[in-house]
């Protein structure tokens, strides 16, 4: 595998610009922290998934470009460097091939399934149903429908969600009225590419990666899984109005209309990331050695 070498002003624009693009998602949740705020949109990508702003803000050229006069990398987990040149190191590949393999299984077998549309969100409902208020995971934020009306949506609509990692968060009396019983290990026999949570997730598929892939990947799949939480919470139960969040009623059909055909934008924007995902994975699955090549 040959290895281009960047010239040093070249990447120092790439991570400026990167950080420039990450900031207006990396800074106002750093001083909501440092406030103790705390927002039910903007925080989820840093507080369900474990990629730290630090992390994401880091930019990385991915596995086969190294970086001229790069000596700062040397204390940056997964890089080699010699000469002033970084790269990352075929041992960090070698240590991520199981990795590598589990998360292209789960992208093929969601990428060749057919895309479902009939969820209209609600899971999120299942994961307040018969709770009591104070136990809710937005608690500070009111139910549309009150509690009584919140569990009477659940009762009265056909609950199919595919996706474990939300399964798992329904209430006990939930669980038994989903269609579907999703396992830990069993993701690749249910995801499928309609799903919100599965779009969300290719933004933890390409960061578990880092940094194996390219950071611009990386900040892609977060754009798209900050768009997707938007409408997840625009369509729950929680009255997000104070916030600008207008509902989508899928407890309503204008609701449920407008929530499928998002719905479908959003499946339609996923493909391309995660064909993309694929391709970044077989090509670090099929790597060799690297060897330099020249500058650029």
């Amino acid at each position: 595998m040959e290895v281009e070498i960047l010239e040093a002003a070249r990447w120092r624009a790439a991570v400026r610009a990167h950080e420039a693009r990450m900031a207006p998602a990396i800074e106002p949740y750093l001083e909501r922290r440092r406030t103790g705020a705390t927002h039910p949109v903007d925080d989820f990508l840093f507080s369900y998934y474990s990629f730290r702003p630090a992390q994401l803000r880091r930019w990385h050229p991915g596995y086969g470009i190294a970086l001229a006069d790069a000596d700062e990398y040397a204390e940056v987990k997964g890089y080699e460097v010699d000469g002033g040149v970084a790269r990352v190191s075929v041992a960090m590949l070698d240590a991520r091939r199981g990795l590598l393999a589990d998360i292209r299984r789960l992208l093929i077998a969601t990428l060749q399934r057919p895309a479902q549309f009939g969820c209209f969100g609600m899971h999120e409902w299942a994961m307040v149903y018969r709770l009591d208020p104070s136990d809710t995971r937005h608690a500070s934020w009111p139910l549309r429908l009150g509690h009584d009306g919140t569990d009477r949506v659940v009762e009265t609509h056909r609950i199919a969600c595919s996706h474990y990692d939300a399964f798992r968060f329904f209430t006990p009396p939930a669980r038994s009225l989903n269609l579907l019983q999703p396992q830990r290990d069993d993701r690749p026999d249910f995801e499928q590419p309609g799903c919100l949570h599965a779009g969300m997730d290719l933004y933890k598929h390409a960061f578990r990666l880092a940094p194996l892939v390219d950071s611009e990947l990386i900040a892609d799949c977060f754009d798209l899984a900050r768009d997707i939480r938007e409408l997840d919470m625009r369509a729950s139960p929680y009255d997000l109005s104070a916030l600008g969040y207008e509902p989508v009623a899928v407890e309503t059909p204008e609701g449920k209309a407008r929530y499928a055909h998002c719905q479908r934008e959003f499946a339609q924007r996923a493909q391309p990331l995660r064909e993309r995902l694929i391709e970044r994975v077989d090509r670090l699955l099929t790597a060799s050695a690297p060897v330099e090549a020249g500058r650029r």
